[in-house]
């Protein structure tokens, strides 16, 4: 499943544009958003994203870190307008989706 499928696939009807977190094989865990109200392009609640925000992993991942709000705490920040591919990437290297 890519990110956009995992995107329309999981959104939460109680906030309606977000997603429940993603959760790999590995244990890497992080929160994986798009919509109007998140750092993702295009800006909207439709998609299909070629960057996405994402949060909060629940360790450092370093492939992600050039897109940290807040480098020095990886754990407690969001990552704005991560490409697709990356995060794909990420996922992929971390034994794909336990959740998807």
């Amino acid at each position: 499943m890519n990110i956009n499928e995992y995107i329309a696939a999981n959104r939460n009807g109680k906030h309606g544009r977000l997603c429940k977190p993603v959760t790999c094989q590995s244990g890497l865990t992080m929160s994986v958003q798009a919509s109007s109200t998140h750092y993702c392009e295009p800006r909207n609640d439709e998609g299909p994203y070629e960057s996405v925000e994402v949060g909060f992993p629940n360790r450092k991942v370093e492939a992600l870190m050039e897109f940290a709000e807040t480098p020095e705490n990886p754990t407690e920040t969001v990552y704005g307008h991560v490409p697709v591919a990356l995060i794909e990437k990420v996922i992929l290297e971390n034994g794909g989706l336990v959740n998807a």
